[in-house]
């Protein structure tokens, strides 16, 4: 069956309609977790401008300010000195990425065994260069608060997770490729979607499980926002043939030409 209207099939490049949108998202995917935009400014009077911005009253890690978003469903702004260390504000271009940083010293001992350990690790990472941006929000999308905002953050089981990245490639198939820098994963999704303006799919790191309350079975995917419309269509179209969200279990014993039989001549 076809998409209804309702459904609201997105074209890429179209003004995205965010409320729309999230529920598209939730219809296909059940999603437990609220998807949010992530936007970067030039000033903090620009950031401090957004409809209904919160500002954190303590020092935060990144992922803890992400969380809010995505888990409290609130839009908040925060600068380099709301963060807990120079790691959180160098993905995100608010900090320099300077020789003191790339050296990594802070992380030997603890997650690297060596500084040349620590420091290749920091080298890997993709970050925004810093110098151009003074401040970043967080939103869920749905209030269209951050429209557009620089990269849509969806957190999704790993099931959930296979068929929005199906989706992706119904039309105008690529091989996706990611790498895992292990310790500061914010660098595998939102660092990475924001430099290469690419989907990016990462492992949510200790952090991010220990401060963000990213749960067990959760990936992260960010994504410029112009990438989701076409997810969404792809999604339509794979539900249409009967690969839809949830996957129910077949039977590992089961004959499996009746099951392969529905989707397949």
């Amino acid at each position: 069956m076809a998409p209804t209207d309702e459904q609201s099939v997105h074209l890429a490049g179209a003004p995205i309609d965010w409320s729309v949108l999230v529920a598209d998202l939730n219809r296909l995917l059940r999603l437990r977790t609220t998807p949010i935009g992530m936007k970067l400014f030039a000033s903090v009077a620009e950031m401090e401008a957004v409809a209904k911005i919160r500002r954190p009253g303590n020092v935060h890690t990144t992922d803890q300010i992400v969380a809010m978003a995505a888990r409290l469903n609130w839009t908040v702004g925060i600068t380099n000195d709301d963060l807990v260390g120079p790691q959180c504000g160098a993905v995100i271009g608010l900090h320099p990425q300077d020789d003191e940083w790339l050296a990594g010293q802070a992380m030997a001992g603890v997650w690297f065994e060596t500084t040349e350990d620590s420091s290749a690790h920091q080298h890997a990472m993709h970050t925004v260069p810093f110098g151009t941006y003074e401040a970043m929000a967080v939103s869920p999308l749905g209030t269209g608060r951050l429209d557009p905002p620089d990269v849509c953050l969806i957190y999704a089981t790993p099931a959930q997770m296979i068929l929005l990245i199906n989706g992706l490639q119904w039309s105008g198939y690529q091989k996706f490729e990611w790498g895992c820098v292990g310790e500061s994963a914010c660098a595998d999704s939102w660092g990475r979607a924001l430099v290469l303006g690419e989907p990016s799919v990462s492992i949510p790191c200790f952090a991010e499980r220990r401060y963000g309350g990213v749960q067990d079975d959760e990936l992260l995917l960010a994504t410029p926002p112009e990438f989701l419309p076409k997810a969404i269509a792809g999604l339509d179209a794979l539900a249409a043939n009967g690969l839809r969200y949830p996957i129910p279990p077949y039977g590992i014993q089961s004959d499996a030409r009746a099951g392969l039989g529905a989707s397949y001549d």
